[in-house]
């Protein structure tokens, strides 16, 4: 890497020598992003969960970890915002769409698009890292809303879920920025 002509070897070494504004939230860092302990994945429903990785109140998303060991269709939504997503095992598919998004795939969710979440019988167990903008908005098949989840209902199920095995509701204080 190279700095300013005027920075010495040296310097370039040395941490920032002042304090951090006092309204910046801390950094978070979770070393194991897959965990060891099963109890801190959140049930959606039978055979699938999500662990809680980021949940960012002050701009209204979340991200976490998605994972389904079953096949079938997990939900129709929309997105008011983009989403990201990573497929880190495993593959899915939407059924509006001809692609499949294997292990090591990157999916950009364009904000205002409905889709069908669909994991096939062949697959034994898919894991996607999801960063999920705004909400997600469950419709029906004509687009009538049935529910929603945003970063407030996803911290709700998490302190219930934390709570009710043990590990207790403000486990998911961690995650909070």
């Amino acid at each position: 890497m190279s700095g300013p002509a005027n920075s010495s070897d040296a310097e370039k070494w040395l941490p920032y020598r002042h304090k951090q504004p006092a309204e910046s939230q801390p950094e978070l860092v979770v070393p194991n992003v897959m965990p060891t302990d099963e109890r801190v994945w959140v049930p959606v429903e039978p055979n699938v969960w999500f662990r809680p990785l980021l949940m960012c109140v002050s701009r209204g998303y979340w991200c976490n970890l998605l994972r389904v060991r079953k096949s079938g269709v997990l939900s129709r939504h929309r997105h008011p915002q983009p989403v990201h997503g990573m497929v880190l095992k495993g593959e899915w598919r939407y059924l509006e769409h001809d692609w499949v998004a294997r292990e090591g795939s990157y999916v950009y969710e364009s904000a205002g698009e409905t889709h069908t979440l669909v994991v096939d019988p062949h697959v034994e167990e898919m894991i996607t890292f999801f960063q999920v903008n705004g909400a997600m908005i469950y419709v029906d098949p004509d687009g009538k809303v049935t529910g929603y989840d945003d970063v407030f209902t996803r911290i709700a199920k998490c302190r219930a879920h934390y709570e009710a095995i043990g590990l207790g509701g403000n486990y998911i204080e961690q995650f909070i920025r």
